[in-house]
């Protein structure tokens, strides 16, 4: 770690976690969690090429009250890889997950690719949510070149395998990069991303996840569940994409804005994402505490 490391970024990862594992459409999909078993379950999505060790310093800061589970997806972390992914499939995960650890509603929280994740959970099995929160997810329109290159189902190279550990983490970035990322954060999280492998070492996550990691705004439907919008000031969710998003789920949307933090807000501005998932989580529990 940096010298300059905050105290309570070292005691989140201090905190114990349990693993776990649940097996959807044949694949192992691995997951750790916070808190007390039974408690309502709280999920957290990373994005494409990620992996659940982005949420070690979110987690634990989010469980009390609450058992917090953050998972690999398939085709990333140490979750199985499958012949090919979709949002579909991934939505399973999450859901399969939440209801190992809890038979309450869970919330979903997703990053990027993951907030479409969690938006997919929403249209496909709104009604098993207490809510969903999409974090700087760019829903857009995809464009005609993108279409006819995914539609061609060309050939997506392997992860490049490099000589040393050392060599692999020099060539960690995030994308897109953005010198506000703090190093300590970005360290681990880099640590968490690699593999041993023959020959070398390589990148956890499986490059034909890139097949399936966006979003359009047709495929967004509305919920029978609470859903949310964050996004960085200087994120890639414009206010413009979120205006979109928030029309298309029925105009009804909070959207909140985290000031100075890009696209990936955990590495940039963690303390004041927590304050809103915090929020998030305290308001609609509460609200179905008044339903019950």
């Amino acid at each position: 770690m940096s010298s300059n490391t905050p105290t309570w970024f070292t005691d989140a990862l201090a905190q114990p976690y349990d693993s776990g594992e649940a097996t959807v459409e044949g694949a192992r999909i691995n997951y750790r969690a916070w808190g007390k078993p039974g408690r309502p379950v709280a999920v957290l999505v990373h994005g494409g090429a990620a992996h659940a060790g982005w949420w070690d310093h979110i987690g634990p800061l989010l469980a009390d009250g609450h058992r917090v589970v953050a998972l690999d997806l398939s085709g990333h972390g140490d979750s199985d890889h499958r012949p090919s992914y979709s949002l579909q499939t991934w939505a399973a995960e999450v859901l399969a997950v939440a209801k190992q650890e809890s038979d309450a509603k869970p919330i979903v929280f997703g990053h990027s690719m993951g907030g479409f994740v969690a938006l997919t959970t929403a249209k496909l099995f709104g009604e098993k949510l207490e809510g969903v929160v999409a974090i700087d997810s760019p829903v857009h329109e995809m464009s005609s070149e993108t279409k006819a290159w995914i539609e061609s189902g060309r050939h997506v190279p392997g992860n490049k395998i490099y000589p040393t550990r050392d060599a692999i983490l020099g060539r960690f970035r995030t994308l897109p990069e953005d010198d506000s990322t703090l190093d300590f954060a970005r360290e681990h999280i880099a640590a968490g991303s690699i593999k041993e492998t023959e020959g070398g070492w390589t990148w956890k996550f499986d490059s034909k996840i890139f097949f399936r990691s966006r979003m359009e705004p047709e495929e967004l439907a509305q919920a029978a569940c609470n859903v949310a919008l964050i996004r960085g000031e200087r994120g890639i969710a414009t206010s413009d994409i979120t205006d979109v998003v928030s029309e298309r789920l029925g105009g009804n949307v909070p959207v909140t804005v985290i000031r100075d933090a890009g696209h990936h807000i955990m590495l940039e501005q963690p303390v004041a994402l927590l304050a809103a998932l915090q929020t998030l989580l305290g308001q609609w529990r509460l609200n179905h505490g008044r339903d019950v």
